[in-house]
């Protein structure tokens, strides 16, 4: 039950920032390995539809994505989280976590951790109205673990 609890409660470190691209928004996310890349761009999307500290993490949503390749992996990934947001129950989430990362068949199954966006208590932020692959960069070496993706807003 504690690690239950603790799935829950523990915020991940911000590894993140915003780009500006014109007309959109250009995601920049890093980690310890291109799995936390992976987690922290798909955060850093929610963050720019609301205050992320907001959001309470009360129930979490599982996701599974796959592509032809790591940009298709990308693409497909934060696509599906962005559905979470765009159907009923419109989840916002806080938390990204992956469970599995295939690397060599361009899987993911991940789980975002959140609850229904409220306007009663989510500030809208900026409406992510897709994910595009213009200028999507995956870049996993030795020493650098980075994602570049554009949202259109």
């Amino acid at each position: 039950m504690a690690d239950e609890e603790d799935e829950f409660q523990s915020v991940p470190e911000i590894k993140y920032e915003y780009l500006d691209h014109t007309a959109d928004v250009q995601l920049h996310a890093w980690g310890e390995d291109l799995k936390e890349a992976f987690e922290q761009v798909a955060m850093s999307m929610f963050a720019y539809m609301t205050e992320i500290n907001t959001v309470d993490m009360v129930e979490k949503q599982e996701i599974e994505a796959e592509g032809d390749d790591m940009l298709g992996l990308l693409f497909h990934f934060l696509d599906e989280f962005l559905f979470l947001f765009c159907a009923e129950p419109f989840f916002i989430v806080r938390k990204v976590k992956i469970l599995e990362f295939d690397k060599e068949n361009f899987k993911i199954k991940a789980v975002g951790y959140g609850e229904e966006f409220d306007l009663s208590k989510h500030p809208q932020g900026t409406e992510v109205k897709a994910i595009t692959y213009g200028s999507m960069q995956v870049y996993d070496t030795d020493d650098a673990h980075d994602v570049f993706v554009i949202i259109d807003i």
